[in-house]
């Protein structure tokens, strides 16, 4: 089954949800605990490794010297299963260092006099999440790139990379796997080689003469050490009575979803990867809360008929009636052959593509004991977004909740937390699901502090490892048809609906949030 990579992509959603405490549901207390989690538990990481720098050099460019190897533990971490918080594992704190001064000696050059270097041990610190099957674990083996991701760049990619065309591409810190049987016999051969340094130089690791052979290695092992579990164990819902209440608009509650192509191909909207993926989305939202009309479009377009290349004429259409029409092929109008019913679908994708298109459903909604009121759910969606920052500012800014379903730039694109200040998100309460490619690390840490009020009025779910686009359609659907269907599901039991794709998944914000479904009672019509 295709994978389809989303290292260009990312996805981030807010939160929109009702119903009971469902009878399997207990409440449990929680104190300090991190994140909720289904398949993922968090742990403090930690671990030693050593730069060498010129003599004299100041902490800042010690600092720089470090972070060219931390850059490269995040694909390492990757390949054990491992995600870290830290963008791109940049902070290292100067208060960890142990220097000392050495003499730098080449083995292979009789007589050498040497240069004066100074040896700095630090200890690097995160927050990481882990499968369950680990969440005992104390210890892991690793390495990092000694001198950075471009350091003997051609001898990493072959010896600890799949050495694809695919992997050529992506730079070493991210392709970086020591867990290969070829990574882990280099590494071997490489320790050999300086081992044989230091007993040719008559000398020990302790000494203060150091071999060049270990300043200018490839690879430094590390081993990562695991702190306790800080996974939040009891239930955490997300705060329905405010969803519920209207956020960015007065008694709505607004889904935003995003989707961007997956094969890039803008010709051919309907034939990409992904469009299927945003019908599915739609259709578990359609089922879970029937009666979905369309609002608007902007730019505005009018969609609802079609002239085909054959001279037909379809009038009527829905985006209900697209959602048929592209994931089951039923229910086509009368007449059309199956050319003219591809040619049906392009049309109406290539009218679609890269529009904001509103959709709402009336409900009526009783919040405790205040009178039962009007309601609307809408969805604000849109088909075919890139690489522009300001077409996600438009929809996060306004949405309630949230979801990305596309490339992720390996972090760097429009989702960047760089591109955003406070003024780009609304002041009511929100949930972002970010739905690509290692969102964890890319976008969880800091978003927070750029959202009014932090978490109180902002939540994440994020994924650890690598998510693919295969299935995403279903899980974010399933997800998103939670919140709306008037159950109330926990945290827990809305992770568990979106497990056709849980790459350690896990949501963060949500442990100060006091919405209880035994205190406040919410029905849906």
């Amino acid at each position: 089954m295709p994978y389809f990579s989303r290292r260009l992509l990312a996805v981030a959603p807010l939160l929109v949800a009702l119903a009971a405490c469902s009878a399997e549901e207990t409440d449990a207390t929680t104190s300090e605990d991190d994140l909720t989690s289904v398949t993922a538990r968090s742990r403090e990481l930690r671990f030693e490794s050593v730069v060498y720098v010129a003599k004299g050099s100041s902490d800042a460019a010690i600092v720089t010297a470090a972070q060219a190897q931390t850059k490269t533990a995040f694909g390492a971490l990757q390949h054990s299963e491992i995600a870290v918080n830290d963008r791109e594992l940049r902070t290292i704190d100067p208060k960890s260092f142990k220097k000392r001064d050495v003499k730098v000696v080449d083995s292979t050059i009789a007589g050498d006099v040497g240069r004066d270097m100074t040896e700095v041990r630090y200890t690097y610190v995160d927050n990481a999440v882990v499968p369950v099957a680990m969440a005992r674990r104390s210890t892991v083996a690793s390495a990092v790139l000694n001198q950075g991701t471009y350091y003997q760049g051609p001898k990493v990619v072959a010896e600890c990379t799949a050495n694809t065309d695919h992997s050529r591409d992506y730079p070493n810190w991210y392709e970086f796997d020591p867990t290969t049987t070829t990574c882990r016999n280099a590494i071997k051969a490489e320790q050999t080689a300086i081992d044989a340094a230091y007993t040719k130089l008559g000398v020990k690791p302790a000494d203060a003469i150091v071999p060049k052979a270990a300043v200018d290695r490839v690879y430094f092992p590390i081993t990562v050490k695991l702190g306790t579990d800080k996974t939040n164990k009891g239930l955490s819902y997300p705060e329905y009575d405010r969803l519920f209440t209207g956020g960015v608009q007065k008694d709505k509650l607004v889904l935003g979803l995003m989707y961007g192509l997956i094969d890039d191909n803008p010709a051919a909207p309907n034939e990409d990867y992904n469009f299927r993926e945003w019908l599915t989305h739609l259709d578990y939202i359609f089922k879970a809360r029937p009666g979905f009309t369309l609002v608007k479009t902007e730019p505005a377009v009018d969609f609802s008929k079609i002239t085909l290349t054959s001279g037909k004429v379809v009038d009527g259409i829905t985006v209900p009636k697209l959602v048929d029409w592209g994931l089951r092929g039923q229910n086509f109008p009368a007449g059309l052959t199956y050319a003219d019913q591809q040619d049906l679908l392009k049309k109406v994708a290539l009218k679609l593509y890269k529009t904001f298109i509103t959709l709402e459903a009336p409900v009526k909604v009783k919040i405790g004991t205040t009178a039962e009121r009007t309601f609307g759910i809408q969805v604000l969606t849109y088909f075919g977004v890139e690489s522009d920052s300001a077409t996600h500012k438009k929809a996060i800014k306004n949405s309630d909740v949230y979801f990305y379903n596309g490339h992720s730039y390996i972090g760097a694109g429009p989702l960047d937390p760089k591109n955003f200040t406070a003024a780009d998100f609304p002041k009511t309460y929100q949930l972002l699901f970010i739905d690509g490619c290692v969102s964890y690390n890319y976008y969880e840490k800091d978003y927070f502090p750029l959202k009014e009020g932090g978490t109180k009025n902002l939540e994440l779910v994020t994924n650890g490892l690598e998510a693919p686009s295969y299935q995403s359609g279903t899980a974010l659907g399933k997800f998103t048809a939670g919140l709306i269907d008037g159950t109330f599901p926990s945290y827990s039991k809305l992770l568990g609906l979106a497990a056709a794709t849980d790459p350690l998944r896990v949501v963060d914000g949500e442990v100060d949030n006091t919405f209880n479904p035994k205190v406040t009672t919410i029905t849906l019509k």
